[in-house]
């Protein structure tokens, strides 16, 4: 238990510092992340069967575009290896584990991830040899999933390829791949870890040997299981729901609009005063009773109510972080919302089976106590400084110019010092009951942690760059009495503009898509373009022009025409609209170089990029 509320911490912030950069950053391009959406299929499959010597052979073709890496099945690394699976019949059999690689991939090291990479490049060919174990027409269903890499941002590859073949006939045909922006495996075990957070909530976690004690007196294991499948129902359910309200490409509507932003603010403000014990929150209790009552049901109807009546009343504790959850699902794809209820909901049920078919263990739990209070004042804490952060992402796109960088970082510094008084005992809040404390090695632990970062913050105050948090902070030419950065000083915000002065002066123009409620695009001008030698280069060779696909209120001159003959008032709008259609993508940060004389994209696209020597080779090859 002493190192319970240390463990606790780690846990709630990559939970809630997920479903951030999720939920609230559009048009990021993480380093696993995608290119463009479902704009980005970099590799195009086919599949067919052809019979040698009465031996059937599986033959899949990848043609993986230029530029792009398809990474392979052998590959041990970070990035994910390709997965090819061939669904089982009674009509085949394979004849080897894994399909043979034609040719084979090419070998790197990379020196920053310290390991050996496995990818091919152009045209791969797998094949499968299979044992025919009867002679009609069968149907073999193929699914691929791995990672696809340019320029070192990723998309996740998937196909589903069917092909219909006998001995004798063969018909095959292929799909393209379905690129997503994330992987659905790794979002799924983020919120895994939130359900497990969230049974470690004062709400759920003395309810675990109550719950327990009365199947093993009613009902027994079968009820325990069914009662742990209602909760995983439950959740799915609201999964379902919450896909069907978000739809594909709900995050452009909340990444940057003021509404959905401002209100998760005032959600995450009201839930964390409610967590420090100021007041409850509660959903309407004919809700808690209706569901009460019906528990008196005999059978898998009152189980099923036992399991609602645990949602309700985890309602308070859980809602925060199966709200983050939900946040993280709101990035377009539909099936998301429900994967990660189903894996917030299963870690949740976990621990009632389990201690259904292993009573013993209940023994071993620890017993609730102050550690408790430390976990909600923890989630509180965090929960209040991501709020700030939702409405930040607001204040940048209208330009209300509330959040400036050292505003908020006052507010986050003052965060983190009342979160360390209280993990030592020197302020308390009405959740503590007016109890005192024991102040543990693990809540020494979390002062520690809070007060490092406090002093890690204090330098940002003055213009120190913070690359650490950059991401999440407002950008440096908000903060009060620090000019803009070098390289942004001079910048021209319009697309048209910037190719007009090109041509002027002779110069090419490095265009710069962007976003104010983009972390990455943060990070990646502290971290490179505010380099000297980049601002050097930028600033004597090219025609900056930086373009903001999240502008809200700018608006321009005179109505920019599309190609469909529709006007566009907004600068932000007009800056997306060129990024989707004249450049086919709609990540950010994505940069271009372009000839302004005929417009003709001479390098690029650059995406998310840290390493600066990387980045000054893009920009000094193609200066002219």
């Amino acid at each position: 238990m002493k190192r319970l509320s240390l463990i606790l911490t780690l846990f709630l912030m990559s939970v809630i510092v997920y479903s951030q950069i999720s939920a609230s950053f559009l048009s990021n391009a993480p380093q696993m992340g995608a290119i463009g959406g479902t704009m980005q299929n970099p590799v195009t499959w086919n599949a067919y069967v052809t019979v040698t010597d009465g031996t059937p052979m599986v033959t899949l073709t990848a043609t993986i575009e230029n530029g792009w890496h398809l990474y392979s099945q052998n590959h041990k690394g970070t990035a994910l290896p390709l997965v090819i699976s061939l669904q089982s019949s009674e009509c085949y059999e394979p004849l080897q584990q894994t399909f043979t690689e034609i040719p084979e991939p090419t070998e790197h090291y990379d020196d920053f991830l310290n390991e050996t990479e496995l990818y091919h490049s152009g045209v791969v060919t797998y094949q499968m040899p299979l044992q025919a174990l009867c002679d009609t027409t069968v149907q073999l269903n193929i699914s691929v999933e791995g990672q696809a890499c340019i320029d070192g941002a990723c998309v996740p590859v998937e196909a589903q390829l069917t092909v219909h073949c006998s001995l004798s006939v063969i018909e095959g045909q292929g799909t393209r791949v379905n690129g997503r922006g994330e992987s659905l495996w790794w979002f799924f075990l983020i919120a895994f870890a939130g359900g497990l957070l969230g049974i470690l909530t004062p709400c759920v976690f003395p309810m675990i040997p109550m719950t327990v004690s009365y199947f093993m007196k009613h009902g027994g294991r079968r009820q325990a299981f069914f009662y742990g499948f209602s909760i995983v129902f439950i959740y799915v359910v609201v999964g379902i729901v919450l896909s069907a309200i978000f739809g594909q490409g709900f995050a452009n509507d909340i990444s940057t609009h003021w509404l959905p932003n401002v209100l998760f603010t005032i959600i995450f403000i009201v839930f964390a005063i409610s967590l420090l014990g100021y007041f409850e929150i509660q959903l309407p209790q004919s809700w808690v009773n209706g569901s009460a009552k019906n528990e008196e049901r005999a059978g898998y109807i009152g189980t099923f109510f036992m399991a609602l009546t645990l949602v309700l009343v985890s309602f308070s504790c859980t809602l925060p972080i199966a709200g983050a959850v939900a946040l993280g699902a709101a990035n377009g794809t539909w099936i998301k919302p429900i994967i990660g209820m189903l894996g917030f909901s299963l870690a949740f049920a976990l621990p009632f089976t389990l201690f259904a078919i292993f009573p013993q263990w209940l023994n071993k739990l620890p017993k609730s106590g102050g550690w408790m209070a430390a976990l909600k004042v923890t989630l509180a804490i965090v929960e209040l400084a991501f709020a700030f952060k939702f409405l930040s992402v607001a204040d940048q796109a209208y330009q209300w110019n509330i959040l400036t960088r050292d505003i908020f970082l006052i507010i986050w510094i003052l965060l983190f010092i009342v979160l360390a008084l209280y993990m030592l005992g020197l302020i308390k809040f009405p959740i503590d009951g007016g109890n005192k404390q024991k102040v543990t090695k693990g809540r020494i632990c979390v002062a520690i942690l809070s007060v490092l970062f406090v002093i890690y913050m204090i330098p940002g105050l003055w213009g120190a760059p913070l690359n650490a948090i950059s991401g999440w902070l407002p950008p440096m030419n908000t903060q009060h009495f620090i000019e803009a950065p070098e390289w942004e000083r001079g910048a021209i915000m319009d697309y048209d503009e910037a190719m007009t002065k090109g041509k002027a002066e002779g110069k090419n123009v490095l265009v710069m898509f962007t976003g104010y409620g983009c972390v990455n695009c943060r990070k990646m001008e502290q971290k490179v373009l505010a380099n000297d030698k980049v601002t050097e280069c930028m600033k004597s060779n090219f025609i900056v022009c930086t373009l903001y696909v999240d502008d809200k209120v700018t608006e321009l001159d005179e109505p920019y025409v599309t190609s469909g003959n529709s006007s566009i008032t907004l600068l932000g709008d007009k800056n997306k609209y060129i990024q989707k259609v004249l450049f086919n993508q709609n990540a950010q940060p994505c940069h271009y170089i372009i000839d302004p004389d005929d417009e003709s994209v001479v390098a690029g696209p650059m995406f998310y990029e840290t390493d600066v020597d990387v980045y000054l080779n893009f920009l000094n090859t193609k200066i002219k």
